[in-house]
């Protein structure tokens, strides 16, 4: 019997080795969080900045061994990832090169034993992404349509639509998910911990219900509140007969507010 509480879905995801003996010291310079802190079989979110702490690329970074990492990135980012940590190698004796791999999306279900799995929420609560490995048989599968509406309402950024050059990782949410505070120098660092300790992000993502609306509105459709354009829609699906959608929406304005997605009144989510 399928159990209705445990979903599956197939995740597109690209993936790159570091291993050797210099593998901990270089991801601890390179990447925002702190992996030398992963014991063997654990994980973390991390992001791979430029100087000025805008996005190269958002990472699961998964510590296989004590000099054997696995980083699981977006489709399409892969070889940028190669690129940028072989360009700063220098003397650092560490492999870096791309893998083939599947990711399974598991929700519900604590992983099956015997399974490498990183720890995930960005679908909601209780998930795990499974490597090279089947979903339970119990499982429901979910539609990718399915499965981008938990992205949503669990107001997760992904590359391409919330995160790309243009944003700064607080106004995505990424410093509380990918960013340590308080390791060692690492690219984009100064920047990050300027504005987390002497300002604030202009705009932040919201999880929105457009009323009204049968199709989902296009990338970057203006949201205004009164006549003045507070933001921008980045992600929209249709969830349940309504649309919801993740925008960045400026801080000044209440959370309670309710604003204009191309003439629909856009409330928060319940």
């Amino acid at each position: 019997m399928t159990d209705v509480n445990k979903m599956w879905a197939t995740r597109p995801r690209e993936y790159v080795g570091v291993r050797g003996p210099d593998a901990e010291d270089y991801l601890q310079r390179m990447l925002s969080n702190d992996v030398a802190a992963l014991a063997a079989g654990e994980a973390c979110e991390a992001l791979l900045l430029t100087a000025k702490a805008r996005v190269i690329a958002p990472l699961s970074v998964l510590r296989r061994a004590a000099d054997d990492f696995l980083l699981l990135t977006e489709t399409g980012l892969a070889d940028r990832v190669v690129e940028e940590l072989v360009r700063f190698r220098f003397a650092a004796k560490a492999e870096i090169a791309r893998e083939e791999h599947a990711s399974v999306v598991l929700l519900g279900a604590d992983p099956p034993s015997g399974v490498l799995a990183v720890p995930t929420a960005d679908y909601g609560p209780h998930g795990a992404e499974l490597l090279d490995a089947d979903p339970p048989a119990d499982a429901t599968e979910l539609s990718p349509d399915e499965l981008e509406v938990r992205r949503i309402r669990a107001a997760t950024p992904r590359w391409g639509a919330e995160v790309d050059e243009r944003v700064l990782p607080a106004e995505a949410g990424l410093v509380e998910r990918a960013v340590s505070l308080t390791k060692g120098c690492y690219p984009g660092q100064e920047p990050i911990a300027r504005l987390h300790y002497r300002g604030h992000a202009n705009r932040g993502l919201r999880v929105l219900a457009l009323d009204g609306l049968d199709v989902p509105p296009p990338r970057d459709t203006e949201i205004r509140h009164g006549e003045k354009v507070v933001g921008r829609v980045t992600s929209a699906a249709r969830d349940d007969g309504r649309v919801v959608a993740l925008a960045y929406v400026r801080v000044e304005v209440p959370e309670d507010a309710v604003l204009d997605v191309g003439g629909a009144a856009a409330r928060p989510l319940d």
